[in-house]
Order: C-alpha cells, then structure tokens, then sequence
C-alpha cells in the first residue's frame, strides 16, 4: 500500500521560516520524482518544486530563492526549507510522487503566514 505524508506545517510570521517533510512508503522512491505544490481556497493547485532521482532540482519562479527542496533516499523522505515566508504563501502544501503512469498525492499540510 502506497502512503505519502506531509508534516511541519504551522502558523508562522511574515519573514518566518517553517521546514516540511514528506515521507513515502510503499514505493520504490530512489527512482521517483518528488514533487511540491501548494492550493489556497481561491486558486488552482501551483506546483512549487521539483527533485528528480539523481538530485535534479527546479523551483517555480515566486520561489525566488528562499525555499529549497531536498531529498534522502535512505528515509524515502522528500524535504521543504522555506524562508523569507510570506502572506501569500499561505497555502496548503502537498507532496506528488511521480513515476511514468504512477501518481500519488499526500493529503497536504496547512501553512499560514499571518502577523
């Protein structure tokens, strides 16, 4: 059975830092790309980053340099460092595992940043 979890989300201020972590069981995760998108009430799901199986990293471009994806194969863990955190990264963010037809989907965790 494939599980995928989310935690480290929480309330934070503006320029705050919160880090997420995602753990995946029940696939085979060093070949799977492991991906982070956010969903606020108003908006569509945006894609936030991506790390690839050897270490291939992207970022959406609102990302601007203050979050960094991260990943260990031996805790089949995928991680998110956020920084300079701001209102509008309020969302909920959740973690994809992607491998050719396979997608799995964690039920996300909710970050706020608010004053």
């Amino acid at each position: 059975q494939v599980k995928v979890v989310e935690s480290g989300g929480g309330l934070v201020q503006p320029g705050g830092s919160l880090r997420l972590s995602c753990v995946a069981s029940g696939i085979n995760f060093n070949i799977y790309i492991m991906n982070w998108f956010r969903q606020t009430p108003e908006n569509e799901r945006e894609w936030v980053a991506t790390i690839g199986p050897m270490n291939t990293i992207t970022y959406a471009d609102f990302v601007q340099g203050r979050f960094t994806i991260s990943r260990d194969n031996a805790a089949n863990a995928i991680y998110l460092q956020m920084n300079s955190l701001k209102p509008e990264d309020t969302a909920i963010y959740y973690c994809n595992a992607q491998q050719r037809n396979r997608d799995y989907w964690g039920p996300g965790t909710q970050v706020s940043v608010s004053s």
